[in-house]
């Protein structure tokens, strides 16, 4: 809804903000199949598609009768599938014309994406990082710098809103709904920018359905069909993109199939959070979105899964939590480390903080059906690689990691301030 009127949105409310092609894709409710452009699919080429592993090693690891595969995100050149987003993003926006762009970032998967694709593109970028993350995670920052980017640290003092939030909390560490207000500010006002967006969106888990549609052909060849498909949840970008052409099944064909979004237990919109409108931001600039949501001004505790410490879900999966379609699970930021080591020794892949909570919910699934003496197929996404994530790996190793918990007061007093709005 328009914040203002309170009136459902149209493409051209959007325009001011994205390229007129992504609002379009985002309120598009008469194609049921939107066709990759000739230009993004040539770049997609470089990677895609990725491959589909079955994960042997785990499930020997595990003594388990389930089969267990992968669908491997992290051979695109940035390390994660957040690239599937923003070449199509950033060509859309070069072809109308467009000169900047702005967004934010978490962990920096996003951040280092959106830069080489900028890059490629020839558009220039600036990139507001959540503060916390700009600091455990030096070498993202690295890596969009060598593409080009300008990285700035969120809450900065270069918007109203930073400077809003600085003045406020002088000492806060940052969050999505915070980079995201930042991001939008600038782009609002500065001449020819667009600004840019890595999850959460219509547009965007459009974008990452070619996962899924991939994994779809693929598990055919396998000769195999899974009875759950698994991802680690934030907004819902690669969530999305791997299930939903699944889930596409279940509700035309009728299949049982179990979709589970793995989210962490410091951040449950899914598993906690109410559904209802409120603003993707912290700052209240974006449309308000129907989702289940901790509140926009929630602030996630400091965990490595950057990419995971977002207020909100998407509107479309959160309907479909809604409607009982999915499932979500919370996830501890221990069980998620333990779980990516013990992947890391079986399939000798690293994987990212936000993937491990895929993987541990897979985990968790896998020694069920050991458990219940049954053969289960399942499917994860592992979204990207975790070889810039070592620092969290170290202190893990360690011993210096904690498990952060939200009390129900927290979540009440925060969404009791949301409900406000509508």
């Amino acid at each position: 809804m328009n914040p203002v009127t309170k009136q459902p949105l149209t493409p051209e409310d959007l325009y001011p903000l994205f390229a007129k092609e992504l609002a379009h894709q985002e309120m598009n409710q008469t194609d049921a199949w939107i066709e990759i452009p000739g230009e993004i699919r040539e770049m997609y080429k470089n990677w895609r598609p990725t491959p589909l592993v079955r994960a042997y090693g785990l499930e020997k690891a595990l003594d388990t009768p389930a089969h267990i595969y992968f669908k491997n995100e992290s051979v695109s050149p940035v390390g994660s599938h957040k690239l599937n987003s923003a070449i199509a993003q950033a060509y859309f926006c070069k072809k109308e014309g467009v000169t900047n762009i702005t967004t934010e970032t978490g962990a920096g998967q996003w951040g280092a994406a959106l830069s080489y694709a900028a890059r490629a593109f020839g558009l220039e970028l600036a990139v507001y990082m959540v503060k916390v993350s700009y600091h455990q995670k030096p070498y993202r920052r690295s890596i969009m710098q060598t593409f080009g980017a300008q990285v700035v640290a969120s809450p900065s003092m270069s918007t109203k809103a930073g400077r809003k939030i600085l003045t406020d909390h002088p000492n806060y560490q940052g969050s999505l709904g915070t980079a995201i207000s930042e991001a939008v500010e600038l782009a609002m006002q500065t001449p020819n920018c667009k600004y840019t967006l890595g999850s959460v969106l219509n547009h965007v888990m459009l974008h990452q359905t070619v996962i899924g549609l991939e994994a779809e052909k693929q598990m055919e060849m396998a000769g195999e069909y899974p009875d759950m498909v698994i991802a680690c949840f934030g907004g819902g970008s690669n969530f999305s993109g791997i299930s939903f052409p699944f889930l596409r099944h279940k509700l035309v064909e009728g299949k049982d199939i179990r979709i589970i979004a793995a989210e962490p237990a410091s951040c449950p919109k899914l598993t906690r959070g109410q559904f209802q409108y409120d603003f993707g931001d912290e700052a209240g600039y974006t449309p308000l979105l129907p989702m289940f949501t901790l509140g926009h001004n929630f602030a996630p505790a400091n965990i490595h899964a950057g990419g995971l410490r977002y207020h909100g879900a998407g509107s479309i999966v959160s309907q479909l939590k809604k409607d009982g379609l999915m499932e979500a699970v919370d996830i501890q930021q221990l069980e998620t480390f333990q779980a990516a080591t013990l992947f890391a020794q079986a399939e000798g892949i690293i994987p990212a903080p936000e993937s491990s909570h895929a993987i541990a919910a897979t985990i968790r699934e896998a020694l069920k059906a050991k458990e219940e003496g049954v053969s289960k197929t399942i499917l994860f996404n592992l979204s990207g690689h975790g070889l810039i994530d070592m620092a969290a790996y170290d202190q893990y190793l360690a011993g210096d990691l904690a498990n952060y918990e939200v009390s129900d007061a927290e979540v009440a007093a925060n969404l009791s301030e949301v409900e406000k709005l509508v």
